[in-house]
């Protein structure tokens, strides 16, 4: 099985599937697909992530592995006045993450295919997200968080949700040779919301 959803191109047969979340007190309504990550629903990880991320109203975001968009989009409704940037190397995420945007009404996004972050250039930001995609390995994971380090403003933080069998102790390990701070959010059902905030 060649394909997964970090794959560039995926060639699953297309299976769409269409459901309605509850999201920090709004409704969205998603459209997925095979060949992404959680396509039947949004998974409690991201959830997770979603109920306990801090993102100020004028805020620059942005969300590393978008995949369908339900992180990207829940953040840019909270940062009204902000503007978020979704990113993901999965070329039918993004396609489904902005026919996401558009149904629901979300115009503070640019939503764009990049392979780790070779379409943001040296773009700064307030905050960025990420539920990072464990399957495609460590180095994998290690260099969102240094990118995201190095295109954080001063005082930015970046939020991970991580499993903590999927390798959540290494993870704070890794953030926090970078971090001047790194805390631990939330805990729930195995799951590790960390905050890290840049000196």
């Amino acid at each position: 099985m060649s394909d997964h959803y970090y794959s560039n191109k995926p060639t699953a047969a297309h299976d769409r599937k269409t459901w309605d979340a509850k999201l920090r007190g709004q409704t969205f309504r998603f459209v997925s697909d095979a060949g992404v990550f959680a396509k039947g629903g949004v998974d409690f990880g991201s959830r997770t992530l979603i109920e306990s991320m801090d993102i100020p109203e004028d805020a620059e975001v942005l969300d590393v592995g978008c995949g369908y968009g339900p992180i990207g989009l829940a953040a840019a409704k909270l940062a009204n006045r902000g503007h978020v940037m979704m990113i993901d190397v999965n070329s039918r995420a993004v396609e489904l993450a902005k026919e996401n945007a558009a149904a629901n009404g979300v115009n503070n996004v640019t939503i764009t295919e990049s392979d780790l972050f070779s379409a943001v250039g040296n773009r700064q930001f307030d905050v960025v997200l990420t539920n990072p995609p464990i399957r495609a390995g460590k180095a994998t994971v290690h260099a969102i968080f240094e990118g995201a380090f190095e295109r954080l403003r001063s005082g930015g933080s970046l939020w991970v949700v991580i499993q903590k069998k999927q390798g959540a102790p290494s993870a704070k390990e890794k953030l926090e040779t970078l971090f001047a701070r790194v805390e631990e959010v939330t805990k729930e059902k195995g799951y590790r919301i960390f905050k890290a905030v840049k000196a």
